[in-house]
């Protein structure tokens, strides 16, 4: 701990000094917590919004919950007189096991699943305080009620409009997602979209649907790399046989082809790597510990025509790792880039790490490692 401390120290003289770096206490396998929330800390524009967040809602009382709480240790971290430390994320940690049963226990928790709550209660929580203030701000109710059958008639007669234009457009058929509540900073910065396209093989109508994501989940082979991984989600896929499509059209089941593109890009992409995976034989889940190679630059090729800035590039800030054989036991850790350097942290400890200690968490081509590295999610931003 001495040498690491040291080597710590000596490295700070070429960091921010407003930049604080506390490892996070431990209560009980909550590894999988503290690898996340190190990551999500040292997203820059998250950290912002949260500590922006913060500083609004001081001045208010309102109640705790997971957003609160989140905000209270960002806050407890970014205030620190000293630069590095331990820092105890006791009240969030309890408040996560109040508010969801899945994380009371002490057993081993997933830090995708996790990941995945924290992000979305926090945007439902964000959408139900937007909603509190507009009605507050909203005018009498004549006025609203007037309002909304005025709007509601501009939208029947939009979508009559739309429908119109499917039955006259060359055969494509674009299904519209459902009205969404007014985004967020978390979509802001999370959200990007997907969209299906789906070609009849009998009428070639192409029908498309788009859908919002926070990360995309990735399939993995033995000895890949994330490109191929991105391209594998993006493939064609053959709807036939009991999968049959059924093609608005045609007017019923018919041979398919489908891909996924993306057609808006996140200003922060969460990848996440499907590392457990359960074996029907067995009855159990058990962990791919394959060799997946992530660039530390990433240029996204399966995006569609339409999609704006599709040549923009994403650098790799942080990684979640997951270290140990199966899904039920093992630990997590993060690694974390700050001012062009990288950083290991792993519950209380942080140490300073290069670059090639990163490259570890590729994994390894063995099929039995214990102790090996496993990138599991990995968090780029978009320049």
């Amino acid at each position: 701990m001495g040498a690491t401390s040291s080597r710590l120290e000596k490295a700070l003289a070429e960091y921010p000094e407003s930049e604080r770096y506390f490892g996070l206490e431990n209560f009980g396998n909550t590894c999988y917590a503290n690898s996340v929330l190190q990551s999500l800390y040292f997203c820059q524009p998250f950290r912002r919004a949260v500590l922006e967040y913060a500083q609004n809602s001081m001045s208010k009382s309102a109640d705790e919950n997971m957003l609160t709480c989140l905000a209270d240790l960002f806050v407890q971290i970014h205030s620190q007189k000293k630069r590095t430390g331990v820092i105890a994320p006791k009240r969030f940690v309890q408040r996560l096991k109040k508010d969801n049963e899945l994380f009371r226990s002490y057993m081993h928790q997933d830090a995708h699943e996790f990941l995945n709550y924290l992000l979305n209660e926090c945007s439902e929580l964000l959408e139900k305080e937007a909603k509190a203030r507009k009605a507050a701000e909203s005018p009498p109710a004549a006025e609203n009620n007037a309002d909304s059958a005025s709007q509601a008639e501009l939208q029947q007669q939009r979508q009559q409009e739309t429908n119109n234009s499917a039955e006259s457009n060359g055969g494509v058929v674009a299904v519209a997602p459902k009205q969404a509540p007014p985004p967020t900073w978390i979509h802001d910065l999370f959200q990007g979209t997907l969209v299906s396209e789906t070609r009849c093989l009998a009428c070639n109508t192409v029908t498309t649907r788009e859908e919002a994501f926070y990360d995309l989940s990735l399939d993995i082979e033995q000895n890949c790399s994330l490109t191929a991984c991105l391209q594998n989600f993006s493939a064609t896929e053959a709807l036939d046989g009991d999968d049959k499509f059924f093609c608005d059209a045609c007017k019923g089941l018919q041979d398919a082809q489908k891909r996924m593109k993306i057609k808006a890009l996140p200003h922060v992409l969460c990848l996440h790597l499907k590392r457990f995976k359960y074996i029907e034989q067995q009855d159990r889940m058990r962990k791919l510990n394959y060799r997946v190679v992530f660039p530390f630059e990433l240029k996204l090729r399966n995006t569609s025509d339409d999609c704006k800035g599709a040549d923009d590039f994403y650098d790799l800030f942080a990684v979640v790792v997951h270290v140990g054989q199966g899904p039920n036991h093992g630990h997590y850790v993060s690694f974390i880039k700050s001012s062009e350097h990288w950083l290991l942290l792993d519950d209380e400890l942080v140490d300073v790490v290069n670059e090639s200690h990163v490259q570890q968490a590729f994994g390894t081509t063995q099929e039995y490692n214990s102790t090996a590295e496993h990138g599991y999610i990995l968090l780029y931003e978009r320049r």
